[in-house]
């Protein structure tokens, strides 16, 4: 990936990687789900031993029952083995990060600390609570998205901005790292006690 200001941005393939995983975890799923159906039905006799034995029997007599047994065990083992391999290789594995290089050497900022950074920078802002960052990496830098709750006695427009400046301005003064864009999305207000009588 080419670097941005002089910073090579990493860890949009595993950003990547992990929406795969999620898509094959999604599949793995209902394949187990079938089975298990399966497999207690077999065992509470709600599936009659009957019709067990005709669906062992059409493996060997359907051709078109075998293949589709044959895909689906097929991919069931290897996704098994793909999430083997991440078991194996998630004690080891870098976290996602930027690397920045320097002329005595590289420097590793992990996506994690840029997050809280991130929220901690949100934080100083007044009137917002329950923050939540996420980090995403682009060719122009990062962009920066906070999830806040705010209490509603300032106006969300001029709130939002502030957040904006101090998030962007904080993140690229302590990392180095340029910031491309800064979202706010503010989730709620802060319910007062008296609100929450009047409503109840």
């Amino acid at each position: 990936m080419p670097p941005v200001g002089g910073i090579l941005i990493m860890g949009r393939d595993d950003e990547l990687a992990r929406v795969l995983d999620k898509l094959l975890l999604f599949i793995y799923s209902l394949i187990i789900l079938a089975a298990s159906f399966a497999a207690l039905g077999a065992a509470s006799g709600i599936i009659e031993s009957s019709d067990a034995i005709a669906s062992v029997r059409s493996l060997y007599d359907g051709w078109g029952v075998r293949t589709a047994v044959i895909i689906v065990s097929a991919v069931s083992l290897l996704i098994s083995l793909r999430f083997l391999y991440i078991a194996l290789r998630r004690g080891g594995g870098a976290a996602p990060s930027i690397d920045q290089r320097t002329d005595f050497g590289d420097i590793r900022i992990s996506l994690e600390t840029v997050e809280n950074l991130a929220l901690k920078a949100a934080s100083r802002q007044r009137g917002v609570q329950d923050l939540r960052a996420r980090i995403r990496v682009t060719d122009a830098g990062i962009d920066i998205s906070i999830r806040a709750v705010v209490d509603g006695d300032s106006p969300i427009p001029s709130l939002s901005e502030e957040i904006q400046r101090s998030v962007k301005d904080y993140v690229e003064e302590i990392t180095g790292i340029p910031v491309a864009n800064v979202a706010v999305f503010v989730a709620n207000i802060v319910r007062t006690q008296t609100f929450k009588n009047r409503v109840e």
